[in-house]
């Protein structure tokens, strides 16, 4: 069970942008070809299982968004968060704008830039295939606001080392998903 519910218009939604997965990030290798007939539990479901940790925040980013995976899953699934898509290269970009204008996704946007370079704060960051945890938990840890999270999509066999300055504050597993590791949300110390 992924503990998060859609309505009709937002399961739609996400199968408009699956489709939007399939017609145009797919030819641009924004997502593996091998990934096509699992795109739905590889990627979608994968990214939704996140959505159960927003509880109250009110905006969070997607760092390395790439297809807006988990990002525009989130958005989509979690309307009164703000999710800011950040993504340095700009075809990339240029992909997560359309989605976000064809999907009319009013609570997401684009940020065409490293994560490095943001200033805004948030209450949660996402990182997923973005990288190594040590890394992600650096770029969110100056992101994040007080109280914030990162929630951080590790790999089935990822060693799970506490970064310098950070606590696991929970871990998830997916048992509906097999190819799926774990959620690991973390917090300050």
């Amino acid at each position: 069970m992924l503990e998060v519910h859609l309505s009709a218009s937002q399961a739609e939604t996400l199968l408009r942008f699956e489709r939007l997965l399939l017609d145009r990030a797919l030819p641009f290798g924004m997502v593996a070809s091998s990934d096509a007939s699992r795109l739905r539990e590889r990627h979608l479901l994968d990214s939704l299982r996140a959505a159960a940790e927003v509880d109250d925040a009110a905006a969070a980013y997607d760092l390395g968004s790439g297809a807006g995976l988990p990002g525009i899953v989130i958005a989509i699934a979690s309307p009164d968060l703000r999710v800011g898509l950040v993504e340095s290269r700009l075809r990339r970009a240029t992909f997560l704008e359309s989605a976000v204008a064809e999907l009319g996704l009013g609570n997401a946007r684009v940020f065409v830039e490293r994560a490095e370079t943001l200033t805004a704060t948030a209450d949660m960051c996402f990182a997923r295939a973005f990288a190594p945890l040590p890394e992600a938990w650096a770029a969110a840890e100056r992101l994040l606001r007080p109280g914030g999270r990162l929630v951080y999509f590790a790999g089935v066999n990822t060693r799970l080392e506490t970064p310098a300055g950070a606590r696991i504050l929970k871990t998830r597993e997916s048992p509906v998903l097999e190819s799926a590791g774990p959620l690991v949300i973390m917090g300050r110390l």
